[in-house]
C-alpha cells in the first residue's frame, strides 16, 4: 500500500529533525569522526509508530551506535517533540534500525571487481546455480 501525503510529510519532518538531533548528540558525546545520518523514516498508517533507518560511518561502529540510540530513545523522542511541537500533535513511537544498504552495495562492488566476478570467471556460475 502506498504512503499517504500525510505520512510522507511527517516522515520528512522527522527525518530532517532526527538527523540534526543524532548528529549533535554524537559530537557532544565525544564521538568525533562518526557520521550518523537518517536514511529513511517510514510512518505507519495510524501515525503512531515511525521506523527510523540510521546509516553510520564507519560501518563497524553501527551496532554500538544503535545500542546507544535505543537506550536513549525517550530523550531523543522528547527533543524531537520539542522541535516539532508546532507541526505535530502527537509524537510517534520511534523504532530504530541500522540501514546497511551502503555496506551491501559495497560488497557487491567488491565482488564484481575481485576474483569472484562471474563475468570474468564463468566457472563460478556452476557453484551458484540452485540444484
Amino acid at each position: 500500500m502506498e504512503e499517504s501525503q500525510r505520512q510522507k510529510k511527517i516522515a520528512s519532518v522527522l527525518q530532517r529533525d532526527l538527523a540534526e538531533v543524532l548528529q549533535y548528540a554524537a559530537t557532544q558525546g565525544g564521538m568525533r569522526g562518526v557520521l550518523i545520518s537518517v536514511s529513511k523514516v517510514k510512518v505507519i498508517v495510524d501515525l503512531s509508530i515511525a521506523k527510523v533507518y540510521v546509516s553510520v560511518f564507519p560501518n563497524h561502529k553501527g551496532v554500538e551506535i544503535l545500542k546507544g540510540i535505543t537506550a536513549n530513545a525517550s530523550l531523543i523522542k522528547h527533543e524531537l517533540a520539542q522541535r516539532t511541537k508546532h507541526q505535530l500533535r502527537r509524537m510517534p513511537q520511534l523504532e530504530f534500525f541500522i540501514d546497511d544498504s551502503l555496506e551491501y552495495i559495497d560488497k557487491i562492488e567488491q565482488s564484481l571487481k575481485g576474483k569472484e566476478n562471474p563475468i570474468n570467471n564463468p566457472d563460478l556460475l556452476g557453484k551458484r546455480k540452485k540444484s
